[in-house]
């Protein structure tokens, strides 16, 4: 076989992939403004059920910073008609597994069944929104469950207040600058009436999107989602107004320390748009282009070939409001500061200055592709796609199309964007620093 049909069968065998790739649903609205999602796939016996929350680290007042990642803990505490601490147990001994996590933009618990107990993944859920137990004893106990994490992930992890002291200098006013997890003072400080309001406010199904997705009946779906949720009351309408930043338009430079790193790490960071924006797809290219992969420019160049650097990479922090975009790198042996930041910014500036070539163009389409397909493979993943492709995108079919947005990209507008985000003026320079630094 030639490589012209080797290519041209390649082409169609993926073009057969994507279109039983095509993940079909239903969606509709609760009276309650909650919005539903159902997505039957009978060729497994499993059926998740998951409800994203649009609240995340963002959401909070000066001074009660942490409250949405607080929030996803509290929420397993307990309810009307769960015993506190038994969530999980429950889950368990009905062959179950559940989770959450939390963004600066919103909030995603989820449960995923042996398929007979849909029933019992959509009771759980309309237990976390309708009856959870808020008292004094559950916030104490989880303000310390809280610290600890941030003391294990953030505090005492090497280079694990990097993206907090990215935000911290990217954003002055936007929430965006304050970490997710919120600060130590900001839990200590949080009372119980501070936690009712919040849970009133946010916690609520017109700010909320169910999804159940698996080897479901539709019709007795719809009946037990009526049973479990029609009956919670709607929340007041949340209105959003946070500030708007200023463009940066003279680079700063900053150092930072950390006690727990003996390695430095250079950082050069952007202010981008959110991640609705066609202009944060092509981000996401320039990323990938950049650094994803050992035969990626900056990896190439600065570990392999030039030996300047231990670590590089580039990505794109994908929020709704702005995006962050650093290119980073941790120096070999005695590499210095200027070295490893003038190395970056060529590869960076070819980028501006000259469309990249159509080999590493169609490269990029096809990593993308393949993200696109396995994002997709599992019934959690389709659910978590759904949910966020709603809430967060405005745009639930994003989750059968998205793939044609990156395939629209082209090589012009990869260095247009480039030149429109990533130019030196633009940028927050960060000396990350081992502490004992700082005596020097």
């Amino acid at each position: 076989m030639t490589q012209k049909h080797i290519a041209s069968f390649s082409l169609a065998l993926f073009t057969v992939v994507l279109s039983a790739q095509q993940v079909a649903f239903e969606e509709y609205d609760l009276d309650n403004g909650l919005h539903v999602i159902l997505h039957q796939d009978n060729s497994v016996p499993v059926v998740t059920t998951s409800v994203m929350y649009h609240v995340g680290g963002k959401d909070r007042t000066e001074g009660r910073t942490g409250f949405a990642h607080f929030f996803e803990h509290l929420l397993f505490e307990g309810t009307k008609n769960i015993e506190r601490g038994k969530w999980f147990e429950i889950v368990s001994s009905n062959g179950g597994q559940n989770n959450a996590n939390t963004s600066q933009d919103r909030t995603y618990y989820y449960e995923v069944f042996p398929s007979n107990n849909l029933k019992l993944g959509l009771w759980l859920e309309s237990e976390r929104m309708l009856h959870p137990v808020i008292d004094q004893k559950g916030v104490t106990t989880q303000q310390e469950v809280v610290k600890e994490e941030k003391r294990l992930r953030y505090d005492n992890r090497p280079y694990g207040q990097l993206i907090t002291v990215v935000g911290q200098n990217l954003f002055k006013k936007h929430p965006y600058k304050d970490p997710n997890i919120g600060y130590m003072e900001d839990l200590d400080a949080a009372t119980l009436d501070d936690v009712i309001a919040y849970n009133k406010k946010y916690y609520v199904p017109n700010n909320a999107v169910l999804v159940v997705a698996g080897n479901i009946d539709i019709d007795q779906t719809k009946k037990w989602v009526a049973d479990y949720f029609s009956a919670i009351p709607r929340g007041e309408e949340i209105v959003r107004n946070y500030p708007k930043e200023e463009p940066i338009r003279q680079e700063t430079r900053v150092k930072a320390y950390d006690p727990n790193i003996q390695i430095p790490a250079y950082v050069i960071s952007y202010r981008t748009p959110g991640f609705r924006e066609r202009d944060a797809y092509v981000l996401d290219m320039i990323s990938s282009y950049l650094s994803d992969g050992q035969s990626s420019k900056l990896y190439k160049k600065m570990v392999d070939d030039q030996k300047q650097a231990l670590q590089v990479g580039a990505f794109n922090v994908g929020q709704e409001d702005y995006g962050m975009y650093l290119v980073y790198a941790l120096p070999v042996g005695e590499t210095d500061r200027e070295t490893l930041l003038g190395e970056m910014e060529e590869e960076i500036a070819k980028v501006r200055e000259t469309p990249i070539s159509e080999k590493d163009h169609q490269k990029l389409l096809n990593k993308f592709e393949n993200q696109f397909v396995n994002s997709n493979s599992s019934i959690a993943g389709i659910a978590n796609s759904l949910a966020r492709n709603y809430l967060l995108y405005g745009d639930t079919e994003l989750i059968n199309k998205e793939i044609e947005i990156y395939r629209s990209i082209t090589r012009e507008e990869i260095q247009e964007v480039a030149n429109k985000y990533l130019k030196p003026n633009q940028r927050v320079i960060i000396d990350y620093l081992p502490e004992d630094a700082q005596a020097n």
